[in-house]
């Protein structure tokens, strides 16, 4: 194991340390392995529950059914909401299908929603920083609409326009670019002294850790490759943050089956990691197929301890607990 700050040398193939699965994740996915176990098929589940498409095929095949929206699903049935979270609309769009809802949204993401209710019910306009259609932001802006202006990138403060008595805040989507969400922060506040922060960063500790991770192995690699989906805005950032810490190439695969060896060609060494929403045998079929194209050597790279858990939704424990399950 090689901890943070330690010259590498040997392996070549440096694996980040921590990867993959953050406890949002395991939390959503767990929930509606156990929902499938204990209400049979099927359970419906709102937009994708984790943007992982190798996640989502496998629920659908146990007997999970992914909706884009509620009147997909019939009414009284069961709908688990994903990780990303939803707006009070669609809460009350379920209560109007009665339909039965388990909440997966992510404790972190939830958070976010009640700074936004609060910051709104203070009088606060709401600068929140943001992909613009990404179903975190799309969840947030929906606890205070007419309070919520988004800003998805650091040039956009400059089209700001607001007086210089107004209240303003800022509140952020959890998986961005640490650095970038910083700079904008950094632009806000340059034109909006007045600026208030949110109690505590936005940005979840899984995607914080992830970026610090594959910035201490990019520095080290030739080539970067980061397994997750093309719809995993942290995993997509990831890429990004390899090529500013120095990577010479980098690349974002679903599976072992996009890798291009034609990557390798005059590579020494190879930088491996993995999105918040990614099951760990992904990144060992990329580990196994490097050992058999000349990278059979692997360190992994530590640069923090993750212990955090949460507990699963309250009405699904409920329920857990009466079948004695």
């Amino acid at each position: 194991m090689v901890e943070l700050g330690i010259p590498v040398v040997g392996g070549s193939v440096l694996l980040a340390d921590p990867r993959g699965y953050c406890a949002g994740v395991d939390r959503a996915v767990i929930t509606v392995e156990k929902a499938l176990d204990l209400y049979g098929a099927p359970v419906y589940v709102r937009k994708q529950i984790v943007h992982n498409k190798h996640v989502v095929h496998n629920l659908a095949a146990r007997g999970a059914v992914f909706v884009e929206e509620l009147d997909e699903v019939p009414e009284g049935a069961i709908v688990v909401f994903s990780a990303h979270g939803v707006s009070p609309a669609v809460h009350e769009q379920a209560a109007e299908r009665r339909l039965k809802t388990i909440d997966a949204t992510c404790p972190l993401v939830t958070k976010v929603h009640h700074e936004a209710r609060r910051f709104a019910k203070d009088g606060y306009h709401i600068l929140l920083i943001g992909h613009d259609g990404h179903e975190e932001v799309e969840g947030t802006a929906g606890e205070a609409p007419e309070s919520i202006t988004l800003v998805e990138r650091p040039e956009d403060v400059d089209l700001l326009d607001f007086p210089e008595d107004a209240k303003l805040s800022w509140l952020s989507q959890t998986t961005l670019s640490v650095d970038e969400t910083m700079e904008t922060v950094r632009r806000l506040r340059e034109r909006f002294p007045q600026l208030e922060d949110p109690p505590s960063d936005d940005i979840c500790y899984a995607t914080q850790n992830r970026q610090v991770a594959v910035k201490e192995i990019a520095a080290k690699s030739d080539l970067v490759i980061v397994v997750g989906s093309s719809n995993s805005s942290n995993s997509v950032r990831l890429v990004e943050v390899a090529l500013d810490a120095g990577a010479k190439a980098a690349y974002r695969i679903d599976d072992v089956s996009e890798f291009d060896p034609a990557w390798l060609d005059g590579v020494e060494r190879v930088g491996v990691t993995s999105g918040a929403s990614v099951p760990d045998d992904l990144v060992q079929d990329v580990l196994a197929y490097l050992a058999t194209h000349g990278h059979p050597d692997a360190d992994a790279v530590r640069t923090a301890d993750e212990s955090l858990t949460f507990a699963l939704p309250p009405e699904l424990r409920k329920d857990l607990k009466r079948a004695g399950a």
